[in-house]
């Protein structure tokens, strides 16, 4: 990229953080030594806030960066994640998001805990919660990564890393100082300009073709090189049983992955009622609903004017494919227009990621101290305060996910969100729904349903395509692949609900009747929710 592109990019990114910065600062003077105001920003924040709040967290580099992507190489398989990723909202809508607010304070385990054994439960939903959002936030490094090699011209692999090592640096900040109300007021500015950017690049996507969407697609089949099988399904899923079952694994992923991811789970606690934090998920439908829809659009306008070689050849895995549009629709390489567009393209993705992550990083440290801590300190040992131990947590989590972020570079960062949804349908999602809806339900069987999903679905993805046997693998020159999918979830997800039943089924423990018909009034009523 030009000497421009970069300078006012840079501009852009030093003007976003600082306004978080700032946000972060402002919002710290605050007290922040409670609980309640470190892990839910006091529970003040409206539907409309927390709404575009949800939103901002849920539409990551993945989707802005990594779902276009996916389109303008695959076409119609592509379309996949954006289907998989709206859709789940109504599983989260119709099962979760109210109940969730009721029963719980802080964390997914508050939920399931509240009539078992709380110390065996928050163990395992802490670990699982902690592994989830670790790899969601490799996916955000991972994009960081693509950005910054894309606006240094792809030839600083330096560059590259030390981005990934500047944002989990910003990550850390943010949550340690600002806590939830820094981090919500950050998504919210992130949502608004992500949203303004998307519409401005579909509108002129659309301009370019004088409305007619199939021209655009006639179009974008002829340039991806695949001809109308780019408009047809198999692209990528389709070739062989394996392919195909691999598509059905990541859809089951995909749907039900997003009622068990921490970090959304964690904004129902921000609103005072349940009835708000219905009205919060209906806001974030109406905000994700459009955004996935321009997707769409964006992938398929730049497989047309940018061409899917062109696409794969700035990177293999398609993550700077919006990058590369914007630049194309402000007029190509080397017009102010296509310098200004690139760079507040490129600065909106670069918002994005830095949002999401604090989110994610937020969501995992209170794992740690209200989960972890809380149930593994020895009795008679020095207690340190939760928020304390949150922020060291945070510290922890960033140097954990910025050494991955290092090794995952070249892959897909929509992909890499596929698998974390898929460990959190595997591992969180059995619990919590057995904890709501069965009656029967034990210690025993929530723990066995965390580690029956969780421990499968790590281990077919270290033995997957994902990791070794194959030229876009994290170990290409290795080959231990023993499972033939890249999603686990078709296999793991079962695993977890299957592993759940038999715990409850073989356990010795009662059910405590009592304990359930609390949690159920509290569920449906809200009587003596926090």
């Amino acid at each position: 990229m030009t000497g421009d592109h970069q300078t006012l990019a840079l501009l852009l990114f030093s003007a976003f953080v600082a306004v978080t910065l700032f946000i972060t600062t402002w919002v710290g003077r605050a007290r922040q030594g409670s609980a309640e105001e470190f892990y839910a920003g006091g529970r003040l924040f409206s539907p409309m806030e927390n709404g575009f709040a949800i939103a901002g967290d849920y539409m990551s580099a993945a989707s802005f960066l990594g779902i276009s992507g996916l389109i303008a190489l695959f076409g119609y398989d592509g379309m996949l994640y954006s289907v998989g990723f709206l859709v789940a909202w109504l599983v989260v809508l119709l099962f979760v998001a109210e109940l969730v607010r009721n029963c719980g304070r802080f964390t997914l385990a508050d939920v399931v805990a509240a009539r078992m054994a709380e110390r065996p439960v928050r163990t395992a939903l802490g670990a699982s919660s902690v592994t989830v959002s670790v790899l969601y936030l490799v996916a955000q490094m991972v994009g960081a990564g693509s950005l910054v090699a894309l606006l240094l011209g792809g030839t600083s692999d330096a560059a590259r890393s030390w981005t990934v090592v500047g944002v989990g640096a910003l990550m850390v900040i943010y949550v340690s100082f600002g806590g939830m109300r820094a981090t919500t007021w950050i998504q919210i500015v992130k949502a608004v300009l992500l949203m303004a950017g998307a519409v401005a690049l579909t509108v002129l996507v659309l301009a370019r073709f004088h409305g007619d969407v199939n021209a655009l697609l006639d179009a974008a089949a002829e340039r991806s090189g695949h001809g109308k099988d780019f408009l047809a399904p198999g692209l990528r899923y389709g070739g062989d049983w394996t392919s195909r079952l691999d598509f059905i694994s990541l859809g089951v992923a995909l749907v039900l992955g997003t009622a068990g991811l921490p970090h959304i789970l964690s904004r129902f606690y921000t609103v005072p009622t349940a009835r708000a934090a219905r009205h919060s998920v209906v806001w974030s439908i109406g905000l994700i609903g459009g955004f996935y829809l321009m997707t769409i659009v964006l992938g398929f306008g730049a497989a047309a004017l940018v061409g899917s070689a062109e696409v794969r050849a700035s990177n293999a895995s398609g993550n700077t494919a919006i990058p590369l549009l914007a630049l194309d629709l402000g007029g190509g390489e080397g017009s102010t227009g296509g310098t200004v567009l690139f760079a507040v393209v490129a600065a909106i993705a670069f918002a994005t990621i830095l949002a999401v992550v604090a989110g994610i990083t937020l969501a995992s440290s209170a794992s740690v101290a209200h989960d972890l801590y809380a149930s593994l300190r020895r009795p008679g040992r020095r207690k340190y305060g939760e928020v304390a131990v949150a922020r060291v947590a945070a510290v922890g989590i960033g140097v954990v996910a910025i050494g991955l972020g290092l090794l995952a570079q070249d892959l897909n960062v929509a992909f890499l969100v596929g698998l974390a949804f898929a460990l959190a349908a595997s591992a969180n999602l059995p619990a919590l729904l057995y904890a709501l809806f069965w009656r029967r339900f034990t210690t025993r069987g929530a723990v066995w349903a965390v580690y029956g999903g969780l421990v499968p679905a790590v281990v077919l993805v270290l033995v997957s395509p994902v990791v070794s046997g194959g030229p876009t693998s994290l170990f290409p020159d290795v080959d231990f692949q023993l499972f033939p999918l890249e999603n686990p979830g078709l296999v793991s997800i079962p695993l977890g609900f299957l592993a759940g039943w038999l715990g409850t089924v073989t356990s010795p423990e009662p059910p405590d009747e009592a304990k359930h018909a609390e949690t159920e009034v509290r569920a449906l009523t809200g009587a003596g929710a926090a």
